[in-house]
């Protein structure tokens, strides 16, 4: 899975330092796309000797290399580079450089969206001890934003229930939503296997999960079993299609990035599931 960088890891730990030349820049444009130089499925990011990092905030390290989010406006004319989005970044690279993409696309968001505080409009700055940021007028103090979403796989026999979904990605995935206020993960489960493909399910335990930066998600898998043998209702507003398919017929994901795809090939390559 994307997260899956050893013997390369993610330090995470906020700190309170200076960048210099050799250090990576996450440069965002407005859309949210990245600057990178992509080449032969390789990511590369300008760094401290391509481009000012002066006033940038550190993000974390991977892989050995420090990553900083530099000002917004930092220009970087640098030969061979050109702003990515993330789907285009995870259909070209690979490894700890798209991991740190993703990572740092998911801080990138929380900053540009939490410039003026909820709560009285004032400006915010970075917290001096933690990873927040603090409002200076009433000291209102705001985190990452994480949202809890489960995947699901519904095992009936020696199938799996796949979906596909109606606009946006358009490979084989697995039931999925997101965990609502006052619900545990184990409803939302069962509400959203509800919800998608109108079945009941029973047996449900939890597998793995996934930090998911594209969209400031953290997912977790699930497996259950299909209560009884009802008819699957596909939800036509978010699903095209929603079918049990027999082990040896799962057509996997194009990639191994994501726990939605190890989890489809755990289950057609007859592992406990």
């Amino acid at each position: 899975m994307i997260q899956d960088i050893a013997p390369d890891r993610l330090e995470n730990a906020y700190r309170t330092i200076k960048p210099n030349d050799g250090d990576s820049a996450a440069v965002f444009d407005a859309d949210g796309k990245m600057l990178a130089d992509v080449r032969d499925g390789e990511i590369r990011f300008p760094n401290g000797k391509q481009l000012s990092l002066a006033g940038a905030v550190y993000l974390f390290a991977a892989g050995g290399k420090r990553y900083f989010l530099p000002p917004d406006g930092t220009a970087c004319a640098c030969e061979g580079f050109a702003y990515k989005s993330m789907r285009e970044l995870r259909d070209a690279g690979h490894g700890t450089a798209l991991f740190a993409a993703f990572t740092a696309y998911h801080l990138w968001r929380w900053y540009a969206d939490n410039r003026f505080c909820g709560r009285c409009g004032a400006k915010t700055a970075p917290h001096a001890r933690e990873r927040a940021l603090q409002c200076a007028a009433c000291g209102n103090v705001v985190y990452p934003r994480l949202n809890p979403a489960v995947i699901v796989g519904v095992i009936r026999g020696e199938s799996l229930l796949i979906t596909r979904y109606r606009t946006g990605y358009a490979h084989n995935a697995l039931v999925a939503g997101f965990t609502e206020i006052g619900e545990t993960l184990e409803e939302t489960v069962r509400r959203e296997v509800m919800e998608e493909t109108g079945l009941r399910v029973k047996n449900i335990r939890y597998y793995k999960s996934q930090p998911w930066g594209m969209a400031q998600d953290i997912l977790m898998g699930f497996y259950c079993d299909a209560d009884g043998d009802g008819e699957v209702r596909a939800d036509g507003t978010e699903l095209k299609y929603a079918a049990f398919v027999e082990r040896r017929e799962i057509v996997l994901q194009p990639n191994s990035l994501s726990l939605t795809n190890e989890m489809m090939k755990r289950f057609r390559d007859g592992m406990p599931c």
